[in-house]
């Protein structure tokens, strides 16, 4: 492999300054425009061989074609929304992410959606605000049970928290795991988990087209009123049956990182944020110091491995 000439990235969103300078130290040419619009960028990107993005910049098929020098596309982050997997499949062109360096972070967020929506802590908060110190009865965590939707890396720390707070855990995964046992957790049939639990978290990946996890027919079994936590993507959910399940009050509460379009854009999706019993937050799963440091550091390292920064 000729040492001649490094290789050379645009980086396109905001990013922790650990991934420049990691980069740079290893013979990396980097260019950084974390603002930069579709226009220019398309305008721009034959010029690199690399281009590391987060969820702003979209990596769709046009952007592709105009990149003819495209060796990688790194997601400095979890999830690859927003990026065409099957155009850099056709063009051999790599994709780095790091899924694993927000797990802290996400699980946190998963509690404290919780036990926000348990203690009504948002409007509550509001009220106050405002000069109204009504109290309101609340629910507590502890001898509750938890079901968890996908139990992978941030499913089995929410389940650790959740022990902390003698919670009891069952889980619903295709892939079953032996860490369920560290948690004294089990297996059941997601039907089995909706009906038992008090409370639902979703932590799973979904790719397009696949079918909602939880829809109608799910909620229908829900015998608890379970409350339902979602840091993982929205459209594991059918959204206007979540709104009936609400409405009838099958469902309990719902407290999500994650929206089915981000801002919302159908009537349905205005409802459901207006509605008393729903928390959402603006996707800050990883929007924390600390991870968005490991993820920047994990990008560079992955990076750094597949090409040395050379050509």
């Amino acid at each position: 492999m000729s040492k001649e000439k490094p290789l050379k990235i645009i980086i396109t969103d905001p990013v922790d300054t650990i991934l420049l300078e990691k980069l740079r130290g290893n013979n990396f040419t980097v260019d950084y425009h974390p603002k930069i619009n579709e226009e220019d960028l398309l305008n721009i990107i034959d010029q690199y061989d690399g281009i590391v993005v987060r969820s702003r910049t979209k990596v769709a098929k046009s952007l592709i074609d105009r990149g003819r020098n495209l060796k990688f596309v790194a997601r400095a982050g979890v999830g690859l929304d927003g990026i065409d997997l099957v155009s850099l499949q056709e063009r051999k062109i790599n994709i780095i992410h790091a899924p694993e360096a927000s797990t802290s972070s996400v699980a946190e967020l998963t509690f404290a959606l919780m036990l926000g929506s348990c203690r009504r802590l948002p409007e509550l908060a509001a009220a106050t605000r405002l000069g109204n110190f009504s109290k309101e009865v609340g629910t507590e965590l502890s001898g509750k049970t938890l079901g968890l939707i996908g139990f992978g890396r941030i499913g089995y720390m929410v389940a650790e928290i959740a022990r902390a707070f003698n919670m009891n855990i069952l889980a619903y995964d295709i892939i079953a795991n032996d860490r369920i046992n560290k948690v004294s957790g089990r297996y059941v049939a997601l039907n089995d988990l909706v009906q038992n639990s008090d409370f639902i978290g979703v932590f799973v990946t979904v790719k397009p087209g696949d079918k909602p996890i939880l829809g109608k027919e799910e909620f229908a079994v829900s015998t608890k009123k379970p409350g339902i936590i979602n840091t993982s993507r929205a459209s594991a959910i059918d959204g206007p049956a979540l709104l009936d399940a609400l409405k009838s009050g099958v469902i309990s509460f719902y407290a999500s990182d994650v929206m089915w379009n981000e801002p919302p854009k159908t009537q349905w999706e205005h409802e459901l944020l207006a509605h008393p019993q729903v928390t959402i937050t603006p996707h800050i799963g990883a929007q924390t110091k600390e991870a968005q440091r490991r993820i920047a550091e994990a990008t560079a390292a992955k990076i750094i491995e597949m090409f040395g920064g050379i050509r």
